[in-house]
């Protein structure tokens, strides 16, 4: 279960720079008077921009502190700026202050009441820390605002599969597919819901559309089980599991299938798909590769 990520600034710029953005906009207007030029308010609104630009880009490259430093910077020269806050609550998420993160999207609403994406947006905090009826909540007032919008039914699909309303998860994530059709996550999802609901010839053909869009390791591997826990084509299934431990190591590990929304049938195909022997080594790698910490499911 993942959800492409999109920060609306695009502009790169160093950050060696940052300084000189701002003075380059606050020079004096006569030289020979001397004195503090004061910039106008459009001076400092397209600074500021420029900044929220850079901060994006520091974000994409990891330089959290930097972007954090510089979205400040930008938000106090022009603190009305929603797309500003929005960005500081994306550092902070990213930071994993989710504390943070609440009262800069609180800001980012309260200067725009009909952007929906800051309602999803702080929908996927309240996932994150299992309060998922608030998460709930969150989305359907998005959607009530944008009724257009593929990652809030995807958001949505995603909570009704933690609380096991799967027939309703299925609906969002149609729901999803019918405004973005190739939204090849939610697809996938769907697989995972079907699967659980017993329909496993129709899991397997939306993994298989799921990988003719993104061959990603999370269908690849469910396609594997899937497939093996029906002994159809036992070693294309093994071949498909091995690229997918490839691709994406964590895979391995139960608690990471789960925390990816995957649901007991899943699982228990998967755990029988490992347990072939010419599978032993890809899951040494697998395990050794990992960035997560093997944990007793």
């Amino acid at each position: 279960m993942m959800v492409p990520k999109k920060i609306g600034f695009k502009l790169i710029v160093s950050f060696s720079a940052l300084i000189s953005i701002y003075i380059s906009n606050i020079r004096p207007a006569n030289s020979f008077v001397p004195g503090v030029y004061e910039p106008n308010k459009e001076e400092l609104k397209s600074t500021s921009e420029r900044m929220g630009q850079t901060a994006g880009q520091l974000l994409y490259f990891g330089e959290i502190e930097k972007a954090f430093q510089l979205t400040k910077l930008a938000i106090k020269l022009n603190p009305n700026e929603d797309r500003l806050w929005s960005m500081l609550a994306e550092i902070e998420i990213r930071d994993k202050n989710l504390v943070g993160a609440r009262k800069a999207l609180q800001k980012a609403k309260n200067l725009n009441t009909r952007n929906a994406n800051y309602l999803f947006r702080e929908a996927s905090i309240d996932f994150q820390e299992k309060k998922i009826k608030n998460s709930i909540k969150l989305i359907e007032k998005g959607l009530s605002i944008n009724p257009k919008s593929a990652s809030g039914y995807f958001q949505l699909g995603n909570s009704k599969i933690v609380l096991k309303e799967l027939k309703d998860a299925l609906k969002a994530f149609e729901e999803a597919n019918k405004i973005i059709p190739d939204f090849w996550q939610s697809i996938n999802n769907q697989g995972l819901v079907l699967y659980e609901m017993g329909k496993q010839e129709k899991a397997i053909l939306l993994w298989k559309k799921t990988i003719s869009i993104e061959a990603d390791a999370e269908p690849l591997l469910a396609l594997a089980a899937a497939n093996y826990a029906l002994n159809k084509d036992k070693e294309k299934s093994i071949t498909l599991a091995k690229e997918a431990l490839l691709k994406n190591p964590d895979y391995v590990f139960a608690s990471h299938q789960k925390e990816q929304l995957w649901g007991e049938n899943l699982r228990e195909a998967t755990k029988r798909l490992f347990a072939e022997d010419t599978l032993s080594n890809s899951i040494t790698k697998a395990m050794n590769n990992s960035n997560l910490k093997k944990v007793n499911d």
